[in-house]
């Protein structure tokens, strides 16, 4: 996932393109242009560009206590500097007006970043009360650079001679785009309309902010403690002290805790063998968040709802998915709930076959129980044993973090990109478990600086994301600083990080977005790495995970933990053919999640306040997907992605860039594979490209036509 926190968004729309388009991206200001260091900005070092290398964080030196004083004095120079723009007596020019507004928020985006950036993965009471208090002075703010009138008339006049003006292309799709976001926060709007709009966004950020902080509280309440060791029978042995350091960490020693992960399912339910464990453990995840507390989400969210619906009717469109899918590449709700649609059929047929698979082999061992949702992990991989003599257990040891890190995910890269990596410790971190590397192109140029956080934390909200704490920036010349965030087991002291193989997948998937970021090649930081819609920003990621599988780099990093053997023949074969297995399982449940994100953002503004659960009840059905033991992969009052991540209408781009990537993987399969030509060409025509180009362009140019969706329906099983 590319990160995207309500306070991301906010600061990413304030600040799009005003010295780096996303609260991920702080761009690095010129040398040059920094300003004599003051007491002040000693005493609170996010004033102060830092001096570590490429501008690097000084988590070292800053307190948690600076950040809010440090934004707070960002938004007042940023809204001073976007005024002198506006006030400006000299005719608009894309220098002086365009240009300018992307030089502009250089605090605000340095602070910005840094400060969203450890709400989603470092949180704590300081931090999240900070979180509430600027989410509405940062969509107050946006409000105020957005719907000045002023401002919106010389980017207009920008726009409406950019034909005539001897711009070249990045710099007119960069003007286009600057329209289009002016028009979509409401510019056209008339007083009255706006002055709606500031109250609704003002709401709305508020709203979203509370979620987060909601969610998190909620997701580590609901946490297993199991007191009985005889309940835990089938856990790994791995998996047990880890548990019990959890439950030591509770100061609940002598017990164990099974922490959530923010999806339904959860990893534990694959091997627990107590049926009443397993069903605690899903009830546990399922209903999160809707308890009648202080954490309940579900009012929260019915709110939102409205919200964005009425948003959506004062700026022209029937509903927020409307909206929310314009400037995207599917461009209207139809065409994205037709893709997933069309794909319900097969996915809910093969997921009915995999339960009756499952079901017989319940009545085979005389259970005398019908097929629940906490069953289905617990005997799909009995049946993944039974039929492909595939054993979780088994592949784990040859699946050790430090080695898939280095030897597959780094490994891929060089091989494709000629990029190496080098560890450094003199770098501060916001967190011991954080690591840092240098990235060096083949010429050994440094291309960035990479940070890995992968153990899951009670202060680090759930899944797994990609962000920048500094964006490519042509204009400075800054490289950009990037950092990937996963939430796996942390191993009791001396033992292995041992992954499962989707974890091995998520590992290359999120690096696939680092590459996104890495390889920018940028004037303008708006346009940068992963500045481009939400359908297409998954693309390099997923793409990047066919490499997990491809057989040099697995036989690289593929290797017993212990003794450095490569993982026998034998099993390497077994995952391969076993790679369609509980594929109707897998396509159903994130079905049902994109579609549920789409009937809640395709309300219409008269709908009225929905209730959570029956809205929800209802949509599954009418979609189709409600098979009862196949839960959405995300349920409402823990959707996050939608409700506080940015993918708001937006949950379908997952599967719309995964037409794209399999598509483009066929393209490496007829040109040769894994291979430095192959990689050289795509990421000088898609990973280098940001969001210069209109992106369905983009991607014709580098394949030679539109993506097919059969490649992805054949990697699926469904054809």
């Amino acid at each position: 996932m590319h990160r995207s926190t309500v306070l991301a968004a906010a600061i990413a729309l304030v600040l799009a393109g005003c010295s780096g388009q996303k609260a991920e991206a702080p761009p690095t200001p010129a040398p040059e242009a920094a300003a004599p260091v003051t007491a002040t900005e000693t005493a609170n070092p996010l004033l102060a560009a830092s001096t570590l290398p490429f501008q690097a964080p000084p988590f070292d030196k800053i307190k948690d206590t600076d950040y809010e004083p440090a934004i707070e004095e960002g938004m007042k120079q940023h809204l001073a500097e976007v005024q002198a723009i506006a006030d400006s007596t000299e005719p608009p020019t894309f220098a002086n007006t365009v240009e300018a507004f992307e030089r502009s928020g250089a605090l605000l985006t340095r602070a910005g970043t840094i400060f969203s950036a450890l709400t989603s993965a470092n949180t704590n009471e300081t931090l999240q009360k900070a979180d509430e208090a600027l989410s509405p002075k940062l969509a107050a703010h946006a409000d105020e650079i957005y719907l000045n009138p002023k401002l919106f008339a010389r980017f207009k006049a920008v726009y409406d001679a950019r034909d005539g003006a001897g711009l070249d292309a990045e710099q007119k799709r960069l003007v286009e785009e600057y329209h289009n976001r002016f028009v979509r926060a409401g510019a056209l709007l008339g007083d009255a309309d706006k002055a709606t709009l500031r109250e609704i966004n003002k709401e709305e950020s508020t709203l979203s902010t509370a979620f987060t902080n909601k969610l998190l509280a909620a997701t580590n309440a609901a946490a297993v403690v199991v007191d009985d060791r005889a309940r835990l029978d089938g856990y790994a042995e791995a998996d047990l002290a880890a548990a019990a350091e959890g439950a030591k960490a509770r100061g609940q020693e002598g017990k164990w805790v099974i922490p959530l992960q923010n999806t339904t399912q959860q990893p534990a339910l694959v091997s627990l063998k107590d049926r009443g464990l397993r069903e605690q453990l899903l009830r546990a995840s399922m209903e999160r968040a809707e308890h009648g507390d202080a954490n309940d989400t579900l009012s929260t969210i019915e709110r939102q709802a409205q919200l964005r619906a009425q948003r959506a009717k004062l700026l022209g469109f029937p509903n927020y998915a409307a909206y929310s899918l314009a400037d995207q590449m599917a461009k209207t709700p139809e065409a994205a709930t037709k893709l997933l649609t069309d794909t319900v059929p097969a996915a809910t047929a093969k997921a009915r076959g995999e339960a009756a698979k499952m079901q017989q082999l319940i009545d085979a061992q005389k259970g005398g129980f019908k097929l629940a949702a906490w069953d289905w992990d617990f005997y799909a991989e009995q049946v993944r044993k039974a039929e492909f003599d595939l054993d979780e257990a088994a592949i784990k040891p040859y699946f050790e973090l430090d080695r898939v890190l280095r030897d597959g995910v780094f490994f891929a890269a060089n091989q494709l990109y000629g990029i190496t990596f080098k560890e450094r410790k003199d770098i501060p971190v916001y967190h011991p478990d954080v690591r840092v590397f240098d990235v060096f192109d083949a010429d050994g140029t440094q291309l960035a600086l990479f940070y890995a956080d992968y153990f899951k934390r009670d202060a680090k909200r759930g899944g797994a994301w990609m962000g920048n704490f500094v964006e490519q920036n042509g204009l400075t010349g800054a490289i950009p600083v990037i950092y990937n965030v996963c939430n796996y087991t942390k191993p009791a002291p001396g033992q292995p990080a041992l992954l499962s193989f989707d974890e091995v997948t998520t590992t290359f998937h999120e690096f696939g977005h680092a590459l996104h970021g890495i390889f920018s090649k940028t004037k303008y930081p708006s346009l940068a790495g992963t500045s481009v819609s939400r359908d297409f920003v998954e693309f390099p990621s997923q793409f990047n995970e066919h490499w997990a599988s491809d057989p040099v780099v697995f036989a690289n990093y593929a290797k017993h933990y212990q003794t450095g053997e490569p993982m026998p023949e034998d099993l390497v074969q077994k995952i391969r053919k076993a790679r369609t297995f509980n594929q109707g399982y897998a396509t159903t449940e994130y079905l049902a999640a994109a579609l549920l994100d789409q009937a809640w953002h395709s309300l219409p503004a008269d709908a009225g306040k929905q209730d959570a659960k029956s809205f929800e009840t209802e949509a599954l059905a009418r979609y189709k997907v409600n098979l009862p033991e196949v839960p959405p992969r995300y349920r409402s009052p823990y959707f996050a992605h939608i409700w506080g991540g940015g993918y708001s209408a937006g949950y379908y781009a997952y599967f719309w860039a995964e037409v794209l990537d399999h598509d483009a993987f066929q393209w490496f399969r007829e040109n040769g594979g894994l291979t430095r030509q192959n990689g050289q060409t795509f990421r000088d025509k898609i990973l280098s490209r940001g969001n210069t180009v209109e992106l369905a362009t983009l991607y014709r140019e580098f394949r030679g036509k539109d993506p097919s969706v059969e490649p992805l329906l054949e990697h699926r099983g469904l054809k």
